[in-house]
């Protein structure tokens, strides 16, 4: 399987919008018909942000889903702060991130944990987008492989299938940073990731679409999208504007 899977172009907000925030995503929905022949597109807004972004997005011409940035692995309970899968999903999600290298670091997140969560997410019904990806450290050690690897077997639930699993690739120390691997380097990681997946999960891996992710801006964005096994991005920093986000959109093949 090389690109011949229709691409995600997810935008992860991340700790960035307020209500004013909705301007900028309505001038995303307005957009998003001159790019829907070549991608499907989601915006994984702030949790504050989810329920008015999807009602939006119901009233829109133009196709956008919504998706979350985390969830807690079980659907309810004495867990001050956190957020279910049941409630994204009840707020208009369809999809959530889990496992990005941010939560990994910043909140000690495991491989096991991430499991759970995407285990979580498709329990609410929801498309798990399960994030691996290698630091500098790692890279230069000439552990990247091995580290994804290992990220995938721990990460990735039983039964996974095109229908329910995105897995986005993020070496870390490319994210927020303006630097970008070579599309050499990316496209080693993504066939490795794919082969991966088809020896665990059969035809279904073949099906699972695999996103790239860090520093990802409209300059790279059509070079990065025509890498084999490249099937979308999963976009930072760019998602916050429309025009950018349209425009890496718009550099799908």
């Amino acid at each position: 399987m090389t690109n011949e899977l229709r691409p995600l172009i997810a935008g992860n907000w991340k700790m960035n919008g307020l209500n004013t925030s909705i301007v900028e995503f309505e001038a995303m929905l307005a957009g998003a018909s001159k790019v829907s022949a070549k991608a499907d597109l989601m915006v994984c807004p702030p949790a504050t942000l989810i329920a008015a972004f999807a009602s939006e997005a119901k009233k829109a011409t133009g196709t956008l889903s919504i998706g979350g940035q985390d969830c807690h692995p079980k659907p309810s309970g004495a867990h001050t702060g956190d957020i279910s899968a049941e409630m994204l999903a009840d707020a208009g999600a369809t999809a959530v991130i889990v496992g990005h290298s941010e939560r990994r670091t910043d909140h000690g997140e495991s491989d096991a944990t991430v499991r759970q969560k995407a285990e979580a997410a498709w329990r609410a019904g929801l498309t798990a987008i399960v994030c691996i990806g290698e630091t500098q450290a790692q890279r230069d050690g000439g552990q990247t492989l091995a580290i994804c690897g290992a990220q995938l077997e721990g990460s990735l639930p039983a039964g996974c299938r095109a229908d329910n699993l995105v897995v986005a690739y993020e070496p870390v120390w490319a994210i927020g940073t303006g630097r970008t691997p070579t599309v050499e380097n990316v496209k080693e990681v993504h066939d490795f990731i794919r082969s991966v997946l088809i020896d665990r999960f059969n035809i279904e891996g073949a099906g699972i679409r695999l996103l790239y992710g860090g520093s990802v801006k409209p300059s790279n964005a059509a070079e990065l999208m025509a890498v084999t096994n490249v099937n979308g991005a999963l976009v930072g920093g760019a998602s916050l504007k429309a025009s950018d986000f349209l425009a890496i959109a718009a550099g799908c093949p």
